[in-house]
């Protein structure tokens, strides 16, 4: 029976309601031929997101400020990592370089953590768990990806098989890089009864054909460079010209031999070498030329990476270091910061904002930090983990306020700190998913670190001379951007004129409340070069809507104008300007 006449018989069956005859031809349609097949499971924040949104909020007493303008802004992000990308779904959708992952391995030995319980060998649905788990979030992670941008993904042989048939499905079987194995010890247990594990793997996938890796620096022994002839190009070493299955062709030495042989380039290539002083010939000038491969040419171009990464630093060797930052164990298996730099330097530029959701001790970041540190980049980090028995608190960012402040090992050696960096720290909140005038209003105001975080601009400052009463609105500025955010609609006549008078270098972002795509755009006509103009929070919800779970809708935001109707009308505007924070600056 084919798929039509199954399609008809489930729609002529009595004794199912029409939800139960949709529900049966979808799984119909969605039976695979080839690829992974596991059972979905629900999780419980994943059924909170049918019905609430996700905001941020910043801890600001956590705030570690640099005094250079020019340091980078890190960020932490304390709940549930499901909400935290959904949240960035907002702020970096196509922004990110570069995501690093060490997710859970699922073990069975307590290490996988399903709704608020572990999940361990006994269970019938482990591996569906964990891939429905990763499943949620690596979708999520493909739109954050930037077109430059590739995920890396620490795994072990629990879940690889499964693993990287996910990752086909979700970013392409054609968007695979490479699977290198990494040596995680480098010394072994002689307790299994077989084979001593001491690998893992990263599973690299790129966003698109435009990513590719960054070739590393070779590991050159110095030593077989000379510089005989003072070359002024420096040390070298020779090479042959010679190779058989290469091009055949006859050549003349200065002492007059002639020389018939294969080379590795062509005729034209050998005499461009030679009139370039890049050729030595030996036995007085009368052998086989051999050409000169320069000590910098071999550092400047790299050489590109292989799948064995043996000699990278080893987990004991994360876990001591993280002994000597914390001064004590206060994390299983830390992943060394030698893995994480090897990876920045295949993967990232140094302008490159890199994710890691599975944030663990914060390695990343004090790996991101110490390489910017190397090569003068400008990377920024963004960290994501819950705060299980405290760890984002008392670990992830404790650990990363030390590096950056500086730390004494427990030998009483002092570890200068990484200073020129800023690190913010903020926590997950949820709000009604319910378009009410009343929830759309509260999600604009709370929307606000948000917004600082997608424009990355942190620094409030006055409006035209003075601070906007927060009921307003709130105006941010840095040496390169501005950014208002206009709460209440109604004071847009008065914030024109004030915006008429800055100019329009640079543009100012203006986010307004609006019941829907309106923008406001004939009320700003005057000031059109001097802005830019979204409305909200018609923008967060477009750009949750493509992420978050699907729910049925009880109230659209067409139909608004309704709720409109029962506000007051002698509602009164209020005070523009804050007189309890008022700044210096003409009236």
């Amino acid at each position: 029976m084919n798929k039509a006449e199954l399609a008809k018989k489930i729609q002529a069956l009595d004794g199912l309601s029409n939800d139960e005859k949709s529900a049966l031809l979808e799984l119909m349609h969605k039976q695979k031929k080839y690829g992974l097949v596991f059972e979905e499971k629900s999780e419980d924040i994943e059924e909170c997101l049918r019905n609430q949104l996700p905001v941020l909020r910043e801890a600001s007493d956590c705030a570690i400020i640099s005094d250079n303008p020019k340091s980078p802004n890190h960020i932490i992000i304390e709940g549930d990592n499901l909400v935290s990308l959904s949240a960035l779904a907002y702020t970096h959708r196509g922004k990110i370089d570069l995501i690093y992952i060490d997710p859970p391995y699922n073990t069975g030995n307590k290490d996988f953590v399903y709704n608020d319980s572990f999940v361990d060998t006994e269970d019938s649905y482990r591996h569906s768990k964990w891939l429905s788990f990763m499943a949620k979030r690596l979708k999520i992670a493909k739109v954050l990806l930037s077109e430059r941008g590739g995920i890396f993904i620490s795994i072990d042989d629990n879940e690889y098989a499964n693993l990287r048939l996910l990752c086909n499905e979700i970013f392409g079987e054609y968007n695979f890089v490479a699977s290198p194995v990494r040596r995680r010890r480098k010394s072994q247990a002689n307790l299994s009864k077989n084979i001593s594990t001491i690998h893992e793997y990263v599973l690299i996938y790129r966003c698109s054909p435009n990513f590719e890796l960054n070739k590393i620096e070779a590991q050159i022994d110095i030593s077989e460079y000379k510089n005989p002839d003072n070359d002024p190009r420096g040390p070298y070493k020779t090479m042959p010209c010679t190779n058989k299955g290469g091009s055949k062709y006859s050549v003349t030495t200065p002492t007059g031999k002639v020389i018939q042989d294969e080379w590795r380039f062509k005729e034209e290539t050998y005499y461009a070498l030679l009139n370039d002083n890049r050729l030595v010939f030996p036995r007085g000038g009368a052998g086989k030329p051999r050409y000169k491969l320069f000590l910098s040419d071999k550092k400047n171009n790299g050489i590109i990476a292989n799948s064995w990464w043996a000699e990278l630093e080893s987990n004991q060797e994360g876990a001591s270091l993280l002994k000597e930052i914390m001064s004590a164990d206060v994390f299983n298996n830390p992943k060394p910061n030698g893995l994480i730099k090897f990876i920045l330097a295949l993967g990232s530029q140094k302008d490159s904002i890199i994710l890691d959701f599975f944030a663990g001790s914060g390695t990343t970041l004090h790996a991101i930090m110490q390489q910017n540190a190397e090569d003068g980049g400008k990377r920024q980090c963004i960290l994501c983990t819950n705060n299980e028995n405290g760890i984002c608190e008392n670990v992830t960012y404790e650990r990363n306020k030390r590096v950056i402040n500086g730390y004494t090992k427990p030998n009483g050696e002092v570890v200068a700190g990484l200073t020129d960096n800023n690190l913010r720290y903020y926590r997950t909140d949820l709000l009604s998913r319910e378009q009410t005038i009343k929830n759309m209003r509260e999600l604009v105001h709370a929307s606000t670190d948000l917004l600082c975080i997608r424009n990355d601009i942190y620094n409030e400052a006055p409006f035209g001379g003075k601070l906007l009463n927060p009921k307003v609105g709130r105006y941010f500025a840095n040496e390169k951007e501005q950014m208002l955010i206009i709460y209440d609609e109604r004071a847009i006549p008065f914030i024109v004129p004030v915006i008429a008078k800055m100019g329009n270098k640079p543009q100012i972002k203006v986010y307004v409340f609006s019941y829907g795509s309106e923008t406001y755009e004939n009320e700003f006509d005057n000031v059109t070069d001097n802005v830019t103009l979204c409305a909200l929070p018609k923008a967060i919800y477009d750009a949750y809507h493509k992420v978050l779970p699907k729910r049925k809708p009880t109230f659209l935001i067409d139909n608004v104008v309704q709720e409109i109707e029962k506000i007051e009308t002698n509602e009164t505007l209020g005070v523009l300007f804050d007189s309890t924070t008022e700044e210096g600056g003409a009236e």
